[in-house]
């Protein structure tokens, strides 16, 4: 019989329970975490045996939600759930990069999370859940990992931070940031805020850091109860011998490619030391020693360049530590396109492109809180050509949903509201070339894109990667890193926002935390480099263009009082369907009478805008129309005018003379001019032709 325990804090104003020794017993580590009345199961299982022949760890981490969580069926043919949404895979990453610096480094035994949201309240979002609920399953776990670690989400309303502020409360707060950390040190940062300061921002980080530890506490007094014995990793061998070799075949020569300036020449040199020296040292078919050798050439070229940047202050590139490498932008670069940018920074490349689109255009996304729409997206994409390599082309990743999403939090703080610009707009970052932070190289794209396509942006906003090298006290911040520099680097520390404040932070770290000092020279280094690259990007484009493309959408909204809006739809939808079809413009009416019509063809939109007023129109008594006779009877006939409105000219009204019969005068399908002689209580309308006065008709005409 297993025994059950839980742990049960009050945090953030809502009780925080974690219970084990219930669910999924057979897996290593198994905890169910619940927060408010969102609950989520977090499991991990591990193989018995390490993998061969690989130099990374081998982590999976899958979240799901199901749609039972918040008492819906799942749409779709098949009602249940497939494949992984965006937000199912954002927080993967997010659960994923705080817990894989953790593990110890010799561990290689194929590991897996899963984490399973089977409640949610609509309150409290279910990633701080499951990455607490993570952080304890590991710890349970008895695999080697150097946590616990804790999480909370931070929001900043009316200049207070709020922990784990709620879904409700989110809409009205300037900052959304999630922080991860073990009890002495941060290791992973997500946010996106309202052009705040570095100060703002960076309290914000040690607010929630310092809100954690109360979790954390909670992890290890469970731990205390019923954690798994650790299991006993194999013994250090002694590489030392085999260090030397590939030092004296390779040191010399790896020193000599790391001192070329351009990325493809200094990577075949690499390359070619790594060949030689298992070429000399792998017997062909020895996997194992491959991978062996592999890693510890690594920890050289890791030695070699860092151990230069620390001592010398220059960087690969000859850089010194806060420069960054040469920009060009230049945009309008793709005729049809409604706007495109070509934005380059040293070898970094990305050719961005804006859509604008109409209502009809919004994605719809179903999610737990419910089926919302969409109205701004930002895809990346990242081929294999941009780093020069061949490699299979298919579905999007993990990494290019993550780096679109960090760039879409970047500009989210500057987008006009829908109703001073009620367009959809996709925006697309193409990475033409990438060596070093191609997701910021996409912000800064997006920027001058959306601004060659006309979006009025509030302000432009650019974005810079930032690095560390870290050697016991000694450490080295970096901006504007390169390929080399992130992968043989301590962090990397995206930071974007505008002229005014930040507008999105993200940090990764692959040591075990780094301090409130060094975040403190990362973000004020950064400001540095942002109003650089913001100075070149003004060189391309400065502000939103005031006319859009040719070929871009108009879209022309008026507003017209709910109870008309029965009457532009009229029955079954005939009356907004013949508009559509004959103006050759799309009308969309949402709930609060906002009419949205919208063409590339200005005519077809001033038709359907002249139509629709005439729809909604209230008759004035004395004023002309023109309409259309509908309908003759004996005692007069009936004139479609303002639309679908219908009046009646008595027989008495139609000429100055005695008319003896009605169609003798007008007849069905004529138009006519009229004129309001008044509107009785009951909303019928008595119209008049013989009171035209001649210059009245005359000026009508």
């Amino acid at each position: 019989m297993f025994e059950q325990h839980r742990k049960e804090i009050q945090w953030g104003g809502r009780t925080l329970i974690l219970e084990t020794g219930q669910y999924a017993r057979q897996a290593l580590g198994a905890v169910m975490v619940s927060y408010g009345d969102t609950s989520v199961l977090n499991t991990v299982t591990a193989a018995k045996k390490a993998k061969t022949g690989i130099d990374f760890f081998p982590l999976t981490v899958n979240y799901q939600e199901r749609t039972y969580a918040a008492g819906k069926i799942p749409g779709g043919f098949f009602k249940r759930e497939g494949r992984p949404a965006e937000a199912e895979t954002l927080i993967c990453r997010l659960i994923d990069r705080p817990i894989r610096p953790l593990f110890a480094s010799s561990f290689k035994n194929e590991t897996q999370v899963v984490n399973t949201v089977m409640s949610h309240d609509l309150e409290n979002q279910p990633d701080i859940v499951a990455l607490v609920g993570t952080s304890a399953a590991l710890t349970l776990s008895g695999l080697p990992f150097m946590g616990p670690i804790g999480a909370a989400r931070v929001g900043y309303i009316e200049g207070e931070y709020v922990l784990n502020p709620t879904i409700e409360q989110l809409e009205n707060s300037d900052l959304d940031l999630v922080v991860a950390g073990t009890r002495d040190a941060v290791l992973m940062v997500e946010s996106q805020a309202k052009e705040l300061s570095e100060d703002i921002m960076l309290g914000a980080v040690m607010f929630g850091h310092e809100q954690m530890q109360v979790v954390i506490d909670a992890i290890i007094e469970l731990a205390e109860a019923c954690a798994k014995e650790p299991i006993e990793l194999p013994e250090e061998i002694d590489h030392s011998k085999l260090e030397a070799q590939i030092a004296k075949l390779a040191e010399k020569d790896l020193r000599a490619a790391y001192a070329e300036k351009v990325k493809q020449v200094r990577s075949g040199l690499v390359n070619e030391v790594k060949d030689k020296v298992k070429t000399e040292l792998v017997e062909e078919g020895d996997d194992a020693q491959a991978s062996l050798v592999s890693a510890l050439l690594k920890n050289l070229e890791k030695n070699i360049v860092r151990g230069d940047i620390i001592k010398t202050k220059v960087r690969i590139d000859g850089r010194g530590l806060s420069d960054v490498r040469g920009i060009a932008g230049s945009v309008n670069i793709l005729p049809r396109a409604h706007g495109s940018a070509l934005f380059t920074r040293g070898e970094t490349q990305a050719i961005v492109v804006t859509t604008l689109g109409t209502v009809d255009d919004e994605k719809f996304v179903d999610a737990l809180e419910g089926t919302y729409k969409e109205k701004f997206m930002l895809h990346y994409n990242f081929p294999p050509y941009s780093v020069g390599e061949v490699g299979r082309m298919g579905g999007t990743s993990r990494r290019e949903i993550g780096h679109g999403k960090l760039a879409w939090r970047a500009l989210q703080a500057v987008l006009p509201s829908h109703e001073d610009f009620p367009y959809t707009m996709r925006v697309v970052s193409e990475i033409t070339e990438s060596n070093g932070s191609s997701s910021m190289a996409s912000v800064c794209g997006a920027s001058l894109s959306m601004m060659d396509a006309g979006v009025p942006l509030t302000r432009p906003v650019s974005g810079i990667a930032m690095g560390l090298i870290k050697e016991g006290d000694d450490f080295a911040v970096l901006s504007d890193i390169l390929g080399d520099e992130d992968h043989l680097g301590d962090m990397d520390f995206k930071v974007a926002g505008t002229s005014e404040g930040l507008t999105s932070l993200q940090m990764d770290i692959k040591i075990t935390g780094i301090t409130k000092e060094i975040m403190s020279i990362a973000l004020e280094q950064a400001k540095g480099g942002r109003t650089y690259i913001l100075d070149e990007m003004d060189k391309a484009l400065s502000g939103a263009r005031e006319e859009m493309s040719e070929h871009a959408p108009r879209i022309v909204t008026i507003h017209v009082k709910r109870e008309k809006i029965r009457e532009i739809i009229g029955t079954g939808g005939k009356v907004i369907r013949e508009i559509c079809e004959v103006t050759g413009a799309k009308v969309n009416i949402d709930d609060d009478g906002a009419v949205k019509i919208s063409s590339s063809d200005g005519a077809a939109i001033d038709a359907a805008v002249k139509w629709i007023e005439g729809i909604v129109a209230e008759p004035e008594v004395g004023k002309i129309y023109e309409g259309k006779v509908v309908k003759c009877v004996d005692f007069g006939a009936f004139v479609n005018f303002l639309g679908s409105r219908d009046g009646l000219v008595h027989i008495s009204e139609l000429a100055p003379e005695r008319v003896n019969k009605v169609t003798d005068v007008v007849s069905e399908g004529e138009m006519v001019k009229v004129k309001v002689l008044g509107v009785d209580d009951r909303g019928k309308v008595r119209l008049s032709i013989k009171a035209i006065t001649a210059d009245e008709r005359k000026s009508a005409e």
